[in-house]
């Protein structure tokens, strides 16, 4: 066989087939996903209590994996016990982006005209701010907790979404079958559900993991600066904050909850990239 995929032994095509990006950033969210749950159904008891005999110990030490902070408690479990809240957020937030945007996105390429303007003054509008900034002044104003900073961080987000849901959109309003099935008086809610959002999909999953690492950072954010959850409350932005005052005397105070939030960002964005490769693979006829 003289085609490319004729000459590829099977173990040669599997990558073809399903990305590295896509298997490794899978593994590594599926297990931030179970460690969540699993933290959240069962928290470590040394999340919260520490002994200052243990304070400062370095990572390695028996009992304390990742080392302890300056009240003796357990880094690893720290970190462990602020993945569901950093996570439900991040969750939350995404959802209400994507909802939001997604509909606002296909409506104005939908119906065009004035709805198109209504939408792209409102994402111009929102845009115009900072997402980090809008999200600080919402939160100073109607204060902090897991659902004001869901929504808040949701709300500042949105644009993106609407802007990747209507140029998509726009792309599949052009395709042949939706123009015939205008021509044979189809509704606009059926062309919607049955042709728009189908073949939106893909396109939403690969947006939805880049928007999901964005919150992750933002909700980090948002702890450092003292908006998230109650300072006794284990969190990854918590614990960068605690972490300033001892960079030279515990440096690993700072590189364990630094490291979280850079393996889980590394991940969502391998499992965005898989996610776009495999729909351009689909786009383009590539097995």
């Amino acid at each position: 066989m003289t085609t490319a995929r004729g000459v590829l032994p099977f173990r040669l095509r599997l990558p073809l087939r399903a990305p590295w990006q896509l298997m490794a950033g899978g593994i590594i969210v599926a297990i931030l996903v179970a460690l969540a749950l699993f933290s959240f159904f069962a928290p470590p008891a040394d999340a919260t209590r520490g002994s200052l005999l243990l304070r400062f110990r370095a990572p390695g030490t028996p009992g304390l994996l990742l080392g302890s902070d300056q009240l003796g408690r357990s880094l690893g479990s720290r970190a462990l016990s602020g993945l569901p809240w950093s996570i439900g957020i991040a969750s939350v937030a995404t959802g209400i982006a994507l909802l939001l945007g997604t509909t606002l996105g296909v409506l104005g390429a939908f119906y065009g005209g004035r709805v198109r303007a209504a939408v792209g003054l409102a994402v111009d509008t929102v845009i115009a701010f900072p997402a980090l900034v809008l999200a600080v002044t919402v939160i100073a104003v109607i204060g902090r907790g897991f659902w004001p900073i869901a929504i808040t961080l949701g709300l500042s987000t949105w644009p993106i979404a609407a802007r990747v849901a209507r140029a998509a959109a726009l792309g599949i309003l052009a395709r042949d079958y939706v123009t015939a099935a205008k021509l044979l008086g189809v509704g606009p809610i059926a062309i919607l559900l049955t042709h728009v959002l189908p073949a939106l999909l893909p396109v939403l999953l690969v947006m939805a993991a880049f928007i999901f690492a964005d919150m992750l950072i933002l909700e980090s954010a948002l702890s450092f600066l003292g908006l998230g959850p109650p300072l006794s409350t284990p969190s990854w932005g918590n614990m960068l904050a605690d972490s300033r005052q001892f960079l030279t005397q515990a440096p690993w105070m700072m590189l364990v909850p630094a490291g979280c939030i850079v393996v889980a960002v590394v991940g969502l964005n391998l499992l965005g990239d898989g996610l776009a490769a495999r729909t351009q693979a689909r786009m383009t006829g590539m097995p």
